[in-house]
């Protein structure tokens, strides 16, 4: 029994001290920073849903930390409203990125690894779906393959996550106006290098065929004329180092696409790569995705300000990595950062809004109740709801 505890102390101590293990941080000052208030409750038009995956208060904490200093705010912590949201899926304390994304984009609890799809077989209506019944322009933004968990749960229906090959033919079925982010692969036939399809379905010329403009770099996406586009920059997730475009262009050119549309429209931006540095216990890597992520939080923020019918919700799908943040003997300007574990945790997770009732995101919540009141302030009518 003795040797039981002491293989397990051994684990957990290898757990906590793999990655990077310090972060500079910048010198305390006074932030200038403006903070947004509470705006007047009106109509909504329209929604950007920011999810920052695999992000937890350590993992934002950190980012300020080092990129603006204990006296600043990333522009993630300039929204008036907080809240708390637990996460656990409908077969586990833990979630993972499918139940959590279809909590948001469904309403309803699920499975590990379901693609808003449920344990009985039946597939649930996403916001996304709903919104383009009432003609709203929809968008999906992501780091990852497009094809990625996340983004997956908004326009796709399938039982496993991993079936991305089988998630990009329901997005070319989704209608959804603009998509961008990686996973070229899963788009081109088998016989081309680099696919990872199994089949010869080009589905680029397939959206092509349905009046989509397919763009591979920064500069084809920022010219491109036309309010449907597919960009895939990269044949798998896109690279974390030297990225192009950055999430902050990508949301720039998503939302000029998306904005001329007087029945408003619903816009999904995810910092699929948070996550990834929590899987690898690498506090660099998180701290480059916060302030890529940030830099689209931004973003969201100014087109909120200035157009005053547009709510914006920041959350994330759940924590990874249980990380957390200790001093150093040596050194009182950095911090030491510890991991519990390379998987997800079961710790709840923050929310922010900013935007006409962003005060109905204040205090805890159900994941489900994140979508659910999205489609209740949306006037969606009928929600959560099962396809028929």
């Amino acid at each position: 029994m003795k040797f039981k505890y002491i293989i397990l102390a051994l684990i957990f101590g290898l757990a906590c001290s793999s990655g990077k293990q310090e972060i500079d941080v910048k010198p305390t000052t006074t932030s200038n920073i403006e903070r947004f208030s509470l705006v007047e409750n009106k109509p909504i038009k329209n929604v950007i849903l920011l999810i920052a995956d695999g992000t937890g208060l350590a993992q934002i904490s950190s980012g300020q930390l080092n990129l603006v200093g204990a006296g600043g705010y990333l522009n993630m912590q300039r929204m008036p409203v907080t809240g708390v949201v637990k996460t656990y899926s409908a077969n586990s304390l833990i979630t993972d990125s499918a139940a959590g994304a279809t909590a948001y984009s469904c309403g309803m609890k699920t499975n590990n690894g379901m693609i808003a799809y449920l344990p009985d077989g039946k597939h649930c209506k996403t916001l996304v779906e709903i919104a383009e019944e009432r003609g709203m322009s929809t968008g999906l933004v992501a780091t990852s393959t497009i094809t990625h968990a996340t983004p997956a749960s908004f326009a796709a229906h399938v039982e496993s996550r991993r079936n991305q090959a089988g998630i990009a033919e329901h997005f070319v079925e989704s209608g959804v106006d603009v998509l961008l982010g990686g996973g070229k692969e899963y788009f081109i036939p088998k016989d081309e290098e680099g696919s990872s399809r199994n089949d010869d379905r080009n589905l680029i010329e397939e959206f092509e065929n349905k009046g989509y403009v397919f763009v591979e770099t920064k500069e084809e996406m920022q010219n491109v004329e036309g309010d449907k586009l597919l960009g895939l920059f990269s044949n798998e997730g896109m690279p974390s180092e030297g990225r192009t475009p950055t999430s902050e262009e990508m949301a720039k050119v998503a939302l000029s696409k998306l904005q001329d549309n007087e029945n408003g429209f619903f816009l999904m931006i995810e910092g699929s790569q948070i996550d990834w540095g929590g899987h690898s216990n690498d506090a660099d890597y998180v701290i480059r995705e916060v302030k890529d992520f940030d830099a689209a939080v931004k973003v969201a923020l100014d087109f909120a300000e200035k157009d005053g019918e547009t709510l914006v919700v920041l959350t994330a799908d759940h924590e990874t990595g249980g990380m957390t943040m200790l001093n150093t003997s040596e050194d009182p300007k950095k911090l030491k950062v510890s991991w519990v574990t390379d998987y997800h945790t079961g710790i709840p997770i923050s929310m922010a809004a900013y935007g006409p009732h962003a005060i109905q995101f204040s205090g805890w919540h159900e994941n489900t109740d994140v979508g659910i009141k999205i489609a209740e302030l949306m006037n969606f009518g009928e929600f959560p709801v099962i396809k028929k």
